[in-house]
């Protein structure tokens, strides 16, 4: 059966490479809301995208108030008792940092670029293509299968709200929306927005541009300083870079990091923190050194905030993602936290707030989620713990990640793919890719999950 479902996908390979291109090309960032687009035009039109793809398959598709979408492979009729949960939204990009066109599917060397290649349009395609596959080759089934096509992943996931107003989720489900082998753990989720008074020694601040990742551009417009006292209080050793321009009475000051995701900010470089740290050596705005104190510059773990701690889960990671700062120093900015197990949502928000309130910062919950854990021991992980070492070839094992799957508040769902070891497919970032190579392999390995589940 393994070189037939192999054989099969690798026959497909452009059609499924066009699928993906096809998907990839239309920017399925959330954009604002009316009747017929809950989550925005072009979220809807990557939905529609896919309803057609699959009905060119001859799956049997319904889409829920134009939010998410069903295709149903059910040859013994019936509920379907397995799902694989993947989405068609994406996070925003800045293009002049992209050296391809991030809403154009770019092929170089095998390797596929584009937003949404691994997060999550890619998996998507591959699910669809392994559904076929089983399909196709008449491999029999007992179980019906359902293919799950949401629209707010990235924001909030308020389209598994809308799904549950139609229909229950399968007995078992499984979303390529993390990483091989098997994720059972998920930390909590915090995200607060922020906001204050700075003091006002510059003209501007602007930092970051979404929620859930660390910042790689940031910059200011000062005032009163001059370039050259900026630019000897620069770090001869510094992971942020600085550019330094002086313009009139005005200093202009840029700060390059580097991107990662929120749930892993020790593989980047906050440009915002970097920024407030090298005004704070230049100016003297005590509520602005008082955020620095809060938010420094190399801590992701709370330290700062008194929110250190780990687990077996790993360990608690805040990052302050994005930061704005008007001509009157008011400020507004975003944090992120993922929490360890041992913790639960109420204690983190009440240790936070109560540290943000005593330095005049208020607070707004934006997101709040418990940590989400499947007993490894279940049946549903061994079969896919079995499909995994059966296929590709290498033991597989649970593991625990700070980043919210799709899966997080689905009781029993886990996530099963799509990255694989330490490869940084830049998830979130510029210039995010996925293999052909891995998505064929992706498409092989989901076909094997259907059968031995449905079996």
């Amino acid at each position: 059966m393994n070189t037939k479902i192999q054989e099969y996908i690798e026959s497909m390979e452009d059609e499924i490479v066009q699928d993906l291109a096809d998907l990839v090309a239309i920017p399925s960032v959330k954009g604002d809301p009316h009747g017929s687009a809950p989550f925005g035009d072009e979220a809807k039109r990557a939905l529609y995208k896919m309803k057609e793809i699959c009905d060119d398959m001859d799956f049997k598709t319904i889409v829920y108030e134009d939010a998410i979408l069903c295709a149903d492979y059910c040859p013994n009729g019936g509920a379907p008792e397995f799902g694989i949960l993947a989405h068609l939204d994406v996070v925003p990009v800045q293009t002049e940092n992209w050296s391809t066109n991030p809403f154009g599917l770019t092929e170089k060397n095998g390797v596929l670029y584009g937003r949404g290649a691994i997060d999550d349009k890619g998996p998507a395609v591959a699910a669809l293509w392994a559904l076929n596959a089983v399909r196709e080759l008449g491999i029999p089934l007992t179980k019906g299968v359902r293919l799950i096509f949401g629209t707010d992943e990235e924001n909030g996931s308020e389209d598994l709200e809308i799904y549950k107003k139609h229909a229950q989720f399968p007995p078992k489900v499984f979303t390529p929306d993390g990483s091989f082998p098997v994720i059972n753990i998920e930390k909590g989720m915090l995200r607060l927005k922020i906001s204050g008074n700075t003091g006002g020694n510059y003209i501007e601040f602007r930092g970051g541009n979404i929620p859930n990742a660390v910042a790689d551009k940031a910059k200011t417009i000062m005032r009163r300083v001059t370039a050259d006292k900026v630019k000897a209080a620069i770090p001869e050793e510094s992971a942020a870079k600085f550019t330094v321009t002086e313009r009139g009475d005005n200093i202009f000051i840029s700060c390059d990091g580097k991107a990662a995701h929120a749930s892993t900010p020790e593989n980047g470089v906050n440009a915002i923190t970097a920024l407030l740290s090298l005004m704070n050596r230049v100016t003297d705005e005590p509520a602005l050194q008082e955020l620095e104190k809060l938010f420094p510059f190399g801590e992701t773990d709370g330290a700062a905030l008194g929110l250190k701690c780990s687990d077996e889960s790993g360990a608690l990671t805040c990052v302050l993602s994005t930061l704005a700062i008007m001509p009157s120093g008011e400020c507004e900015g975003t944090v992120d936290i993922r929490f360890p197990v041992c913790l639960d949502l109420e204690t983190v928000k009440s240790k936070i707030g109560s540290v943000l309130e005593s330095h005049k910062l208020k607070y707004e919950v934006i997101l709040g989620e418990e940590p989400h854990i499947v007993s490894e021991n279940s049946e549903f992980i061994k079969q896919l713990l079995s499909v995994y070492e059966d296929v590709e070839g290498e033991k597989g094992g649970c593991i625990a990640i700070g980043g919210g799957t799709y899966v997080h508040n689905i009781e029993g769902g886990v996530a099963f793919g799509a990255e694989r070891g330490d490869t940084d497919y830049h998830m979130h970032g510029d210039n995010e890719f996925i293999t052909a190579e891995e998505l064929l392999k992706d498409a092989v390995l989901f076909a094997h999950a259907i059968v031995e589940i449905c079996k």
